[in-house]
């Protein structure tokens, strides 16, 4: 007798979300497993920002549920379980750099054996720990913003256009950081206009039609 598999690290089931009762998506239905990513694509006004807010708990679903390795999604879950990585970068602008990721590790928690200086090291801002965030160009936002998706421990990370401000290195360094998250058991949703390439990770399509 064989083991029942295991659950998705995330399952949507008939999920569907609508504005002024216009349809933004859905339902859909799909799944991410553990070492994998999903990469979303389709047009602006496809709801792909919409469906990671969702997923992420800052909008409620019309229709449908999300369930995190068999569990409803509740909020508390979903806190523990998500890393949501916005097109804003969540930072204070009078805050240093430093100080932005110690009151967001205060919030949501940090990796084991992760320092905010290793975080920093592997997103090319070692050296910018006292720079006022409003001083930094849009790319080194971006990338302190990742610092901060490094040292968080949810297994799950949502990416809503993450390679947007950024060159090709740190279109790389995307890359290397979802493989990395991956190779550790994580997994992600990625979302794109489909202008860059998927990162080099067994990835699952998700294609989102334009709203009517």
């Amino acid at each position: 007798m064989t083991n029942a598999s295991p659950s998705p690290l995330l399952a949507a089931r008939g999920l569907a979300f609508a504005r002024n009762e216009a349809p933004v998506f859905g339902p859909l239905d799909f799944a991410v497993d553990a070492g994998e990513a999903l990469l979303v694509q389709g047009s602006n006004g496809s709801g792909k920002t919409t469906l990671l807010r969702v997923l992420a708990g800052l909008l409620r679903a019309d229709a449908g549920r999300v369930e995190i390795e068999g569990r409803s999604a509740a909020p508390a879950l979903r806190a523990h379980a998500i890393a949501y990585l916005g097109h804003l970068p969540a930072l204070k602008g009078e805050l240093s750099v430093q100080e932005n990721l110690e009151f967001l590790c205060g919030l949501h928690g940090r990796r084991p054996r992760q320092s905010i200086g290793d975080a920093l090291a592997v997103t090319g801002m070692a050296g910018y720990e006292d720079a006022p965030a409003r001083q930094l160009s849009a790319g080194q936002k971006k990338r302190v913003s990742l610092a901060r998706l490094w040292l968080a421990p949810a297994p799950l990370w949502l990416l809503d256009e993450p390679y947007a401000n950024l060159d090709l290195e740190g279109i790389n360094l995307v890359n290397r950081m979802i493989s990395a998250h991956l190779r550790d058991g994580g997994a992600a949703l990625v979302t794109t206009h489909g202008a860059y390439a998927a990162p080099p990770v067994r990835t699952r399509m998700l294609e989102l039609g334009t709203a009517a």
